[in-house]
C-alpha cells in the first residue's frame, strides 16, 4: 500500500489535520466531523461514478435512478440494455461508449473491478484510469468511497479548491497544483481532509456563510 494507513479514519485523520494545520482545526470547531461516506465496490459503481461526471448530483441521481429500474447494474444488464437502453435512461452519447466499453471488457476478462481491492493506490488508480472515459477525478472518487483509501487527493475538485481558499483565507481559488501543496502537510489522511472540505463547502461556502464568520472570510 501507499505510506501511511491504508484505510480511511475520520477520527484519527481529523485529530492528526488539527495537530499540523491550525486553519483546519477551526474549520474542524466551525462544522465538525464529515460523515464517512462509503459505496460498495464493483461494476455497479464504476457506472455510477461515469454517470456523475460532469452533471449535478440532482442529474446523477435520476439517471441512475431510471437505471436501476431497468435491472441489476451489471456488465451483462448494461450489454443488454445496449446504446437503445442506456440513452433512454439518460445517457448522452460519450457515457453510453464509456459504459459500453467497460461492460465489455469486464465480460471479456480483460478488467476485474474486484481485483482493484488488492492493489496499492498508484496500481489502482493506474487501472481505472487506463479504462475509457475514466480520468483523474473518477479514479480518486472509487478509491476514496468504494476502497476507503485514507490518502487520495482530488486536488481537481472546484468545491474543494473552494473550500481551501476560504479556510487558508486565500484571494483566490487555488488551482490543482496549487491545492497539492497546500495539502502536503494533511499527508497521510488527505481523504479525511477532501471530506472535511467538502462538508466545510456545503455548510458554509455554499450557504453563504463564509463572510466573517468565525475568522473565515
Amino acid at each position: 500500500m501507499a505510506d501511511g494507513p491504508a484505510h480511511l479514519d475520520i477520527e484519527a485523520g481529523l485529530a492528526h489535520l488539527a495537530s499540523v494545520d491550525p486553519d483546519i482545526a477551526r474549520a474542524i470547531e466551525r462544522v465538525g466531523a464529515p460523515e464517512q461516506r462509503r459505496r460498495a465496490p464493483g461494476f455497479a459503481a464504476l457506472v455510477n461514478i461515469i454517470v456523475s461526471q460532469q452533471v449535478s448530483l440532482q442529474s446523477a441521481a435520476a439517471i441512475w435512478e431510471r437505471l436501476s429500474a431497468l435491472g441489476p447494474v451489471t456488465a451483462e444488464g448494461v450489454l443488454a440494455l445496449g446504446e437503445e437502453g442506456l440513452r433512454g435512461a439518460g445517457f448522452s452519447r460519450p457515457k453510453i461508449r464509456y459504459t459500453l466499453s467497460l461492460a465489455r471488457g469486464v465480460e471479456r476478462g480483460d478488467f476485474n473491478p474486484t481485483d482493484l481491492a488488492a492493489m496499492d493506490d498508484d496500481e489502482a488508480m493506474a487501472a481505472i484510469t487506463a479504462l475509457l472515459g475514466f480520468g483523474r477525478w473518477s479514479g480518486e472518487i472509487y478509491l476514496m468511497f468504494c476502497l476507503g483509501r485514507a490518502d487520495v487527493w482530488p486536488a481537481g475538485d472546484i468545491a474543494l479548491q473552494e473550500a481551501a481558499r476560504v479556510i487558508k483565507g486565500l484571494n483566490q481559488r487555488p488551482d490543482p497544483a496549487m491545492l497539492d501543496v497546500l495539502a502536503e502537510p494533511w499527508r497521510p489522511w488527505r481523504s479525511v481532509a477532501a471530506h472535511l472540505l467538502w462538508r466545510f463547502y456545503r455548510d458554509v461556502v455554499k450557504s453563504g456563510a463564509s463572510t466573517g464568520v468565525d475568522g473565515f472570510q
